[in-house]
């Protein structure tokens, strides 16, 4: 039983005229007859009851139709299917962000525009530091990362573009002796207990920390060590140390936590989208195309 035997079938069992039918198929009478009886001979039973002037259904015939009809819709409705993934309109992209990434605006701005452009593909969404992220993208896990990339030589394979290259803060409680500057020098921190985010979960802030420590003329004193950035904020504001994070966490509510600028030139850390670089796949495409087309206000 094929596609144009049920094709050939249903406009017969509409039309009941093989020359009308024939027509609207753009065929000629005897092909028709011929789809006719391969599709009653394939199923054993006949369908129509035909003399030279009367086609009918049989009973068969007539139980049959929307059944045909059903099969056709299915197969069309599966056509349109593999097309529309083929143009990467369909299927599932896997997500990575980092703690930080969706409280700036960046992140949730290329998302919403993404999934207004092509809301028929789905998004799943994880939190992973950055290095489970560029694993997970190299193993194929994750399709997309927003990334705080620290080496380069640590994803082989992996693009990154850039999507901001956003201010670092302290963060300190707000009883702090120092709490009340408007901007600080790092080097009024270096006799201050430090909260930072472990480097073998990613290397990017913790490395710009350091460097930036470094060139401050101190290294930091590291009392904890702690996974989540709005742990590290809450720790902060509860007196155990200070840390430097994200501006974009400043917009996580912790009562007592005061955020201050940095006046030391190079304290930035860069936001990044990651990817394989052989991945061509139009839904990954797409979604690149929203991170170029995003501009900072």
């Amino acid at each position: 039983m094929e596609l144009k035997h049920l094709r050939a079938f249903v406009t017969l069992a509409e039309e009941l005229h093989f020359g009308r039918a024939a027509d609207r198929l753009g065929m000629a009478q005897p092909p028709l007859s011929l789809q006719i009886q391969a599709l009653e001979a394939s199923l054993g039973v006949r369908l129509f009851e035909r003399s030279r002037r009367h086609v009918a259904l049989t009973e068969a015939g007539r139980l049959f139709v929307p059944e045909a009809r059903a099969t056709l819709a299915q197969a069309e409705h599966a056509r349109q299917t593999a097309q529309r993934a083929a143009r990467g309109e369909l299927g599932l992209l896997e997500i990575g962000f980092t703690g930080s990434a969706p409280f700036n605006f960046a992140m949730p701005a290329i998302i919403s525009r993404f999934r207004r452009r092509w809301p028929d593909l789905r998004l799943s969404l994880r939190e992973m530091s950055t290095t489970d992220q560029l694993r997970s993208l190299s193993e194929g896990g994750l399709d997309i990362g927003f990334v705080r990339p620290g080496q380069p030589s640590e994803a082989p394979g992996i693009d990154m573009r850039t999507v901001l290259d956003e201010p670092l803060f302290v963060v300190l409680p707000a009883d702090h002796r120092l709490a009340g500057r408007a901007a600080l020098d790092l080097a009024e921190l270096a006799e201050q207990p430090f909260i930072l985010h472990p480097r073998h979960i990613g290397t990017g802030l913790h490395d710009k920390v350091i460097s930036l420590c470094t060139a401050a003329g101190f290294l930091p004193r590291v009392v904890l060590e702690a996974h989540q950035m709005s742990t590290i904020v809450g720790l902060a504001a509860a007196g155990v140390g200070v840390s430097i994070v994200p501006e974009a966490m400043r917009r996580v509510q912790v009562e007592g936590a005061r955020f201050l600028p940095i006046a030391d030139a190079g304290a930035t850390m860069v936001l990044a989208v990651a990817h394989r670089q052989d991945d061509n796949r139009p839904s990954v495409r797409h979604f690149l195309a929203e991170v170029e087309a995003y501009r900072p206000n």
